[in-house]
């Protein structure tokens, strides 16, 4: 299963790219929008593609091969832009594409836990699976974070990053089942949330569906933010891709939800009148038809900025 990239048309049309332009792709994933972009700066221009999935780089290398040189694609996490770029050879880069969503193939077909409806797979939610390099690791996976996270720590994260309105009850009932057993497997933890919606809305129902969404949605969301330090890593790479960007460069980003939406909104509207100028007034958002079509594109939001 190929990942079917978000708002293709709308990044090709706010990129405006010419054969010979250089562009970084750091989410590669499965190189859906690295494959259009290439189409377009060719003959003549590069593709840089960053991604810290090993499995996503194999497949993505597989995607793009018939583009040759034009494409380089490299393992890493994406916080090391500036030494990669500058590894490469490169002064500065036309255009640059952050897209913060979790591709198909994460969440479906590699065992990390990502999805909660995966219920036989481990507890891990680790975006790269490296586990000898601390600085490529996450400190925890998310088993060892919801067996040895304080019960604070862990309402915290499940307010912070996931919003989730019954943080205080998921984390009392995670401390309680974990001095029976590990919590190990999707299986156990989403049953425990579940256990916890039960009792809070008197219903007897397999899974209590909360607005439209499955109540594991938001802690799964929060684990894996925690996890991977998504938050963090992105505040400290926006200003390196800026600083990146040629003269009339562009950078794109791309998130899911309201805490990436606010972070690089904010910080794009920091950078205004410092020899930059936001493009997107508003976000750009999914066209009803694309939703329809790709149900993960309905929280999509685009946001652009040009350094003058």
């Amino acid at each position: 299963m190929k990942h079917v990239p978000v708002l293709l048309d709308e990044v090709l049309e706010v990129f405006d790219l010419d054969a010979g332009l250089s562009v970084l792709d750091c989410t590669l994933g499965d190189a859906g929008h690295a494959e259009a972009m290439l189409e377009r700066i060719s003959p003549g221009g590069t593709l840089v593609g960053i991604d810290a999935d090993p499995e996503a780089v194999v497949r993505a290398k597989h995607f793009l091969e018939s583009f040759g040189e034009q494409a380089v694609v490299v393992r890493d996490n994406f916080l090391h832009i500036d030494t990669i770029i500058s590894g490469l050879g490169f002064t500065c880069v036309d255009r640059i594409l952050f897209d913060l969503g979790w591709s198909s193939p994460q969440f479906a077909e590699r065992g990390r836990g990502f999805s909660f409806l995966q219920s036989d797979e481990p507890l891990d939610m680790r975006f790269s699976s490296d586990v000898g390099n601390l600085e490529k690791r996450p400190n925890k996976t998310a088993g060892e974070l919801v067996n040895s996270a304080s019960p604070d720590v862990l309402v915290r994260i499940f307010r912070e990053y996931g919003e989730e309105k019954l943080a205080h009850e998921i984390a009392g009932a995670i401390v309680v089942q974990r001095t029976k057993e590990a919590i190990t497997t999707v299986k156990q933890l989403v049953e425990i949330i579940l256990e916890v919606y039960r009792k809070k809305t008197h219903t007897t129902k397999e899974v209590p569906w909360i607005g439209g969404l499955h109540p594991a949605t938001r802690v799964f969301q929060a684990l894996r933010i925690a996890v991977n330090k998504e938050l963090e890593v992105l505040e400290g790479v926006l200003p390196k891709a800026l600083s990146l960007l040629c003269p009339g460069g562009r950078l794109a980003v791309i998130s899911f939800h309201s805490l990436e939406d606010r972070l690089v909104k904010h910080f794009f509207k920091s950078q205004i009148g410092k020899g930059y100028r936001v493009l997107t007034k508003k976000p750009i958002v999914p066209s009803s038809e694309e939703c329809k079509v790709n149900v993960r594109a309905r929280s999509a939001k685009l946001r652009v900025i040009e350094k003058i």
